[in-house]
């Protein structure tokens, strides 16, 4: 299910990924998403390569001090090359496992077209869940769907100073 951002229209579905797609982490390793997903579900919060996106981060944080201890593995994706990852994510970068998506092979994989996008995959790379853009709401159900799935507690999404909802950036 994709939300809605305030009226704003739905967007096209999120898709199962291509499993043998190569990921590249911000510290240069390179796996097929088949092989990262291998022991873990893969809970991604894809942001794009623009410096606005850092508002994200926060979020991105809350959700992974709850999920970080839980059978997933938690990692936020950034749509642009690992100098603008590092730049963008700051100190979290080092804390919380980072996909580099230069190219947007994942993120058009997954058939997203607003970022920033919340992606909850299944450990054989199904899609579970996502949202695309910014919808604290929407947001919520997936992080309530995530911790149903692997039987945890479920975080608060949203926190002081966080962005105001919005459709998001297009991908294209």
């Amino acid at each position: 299910m994709m939300g809605r951002a305030r009226g704003v229209r739905s967007f096209a579905m999120a898709k199962n990924p291509d499993p043998e797609l190569k990921l590249t982490t911000s510290a240069g390793v390179t796996r097929t998403l088949d092989d990262w997903s291998t022991m873990f579900h893969l809970c991604l919060v894809v942001l794009p390569a623009r410096t606005e996106a850092a508002a994200f981060v926060p979020v991105g944080l809350r959700m992974f001090q709850v999920f970080g201890d839980a059978d997933c593995r938690f990692a936020f994706v950034v749509a642009g090359p690992e100098a603008v990852a590092k730049r963008l994510l700051g100190e979290a970068e080092s804390k919380v496992m980072t996909f580099v998506d230069s190219d947007l092979e994942l993120v058009k994989s997954l058939g997203l077209e607003r970022l920033p996008a919340f992606v909850l995959l299944r450990q054989d790379t199904t899609l579970v869940t996502a949202t695309e853009g910014w919808d604290p709401k929407d947001w919520q159900r997936v992080a309530r769907e995530t911790a149903k799935l692997l039987a945890w507690t479920v975080p608060d999404v949203t926190g002081a100073g966080d962005p105001a909802p919005f459709p998001g950036w297009p991908t294209a």
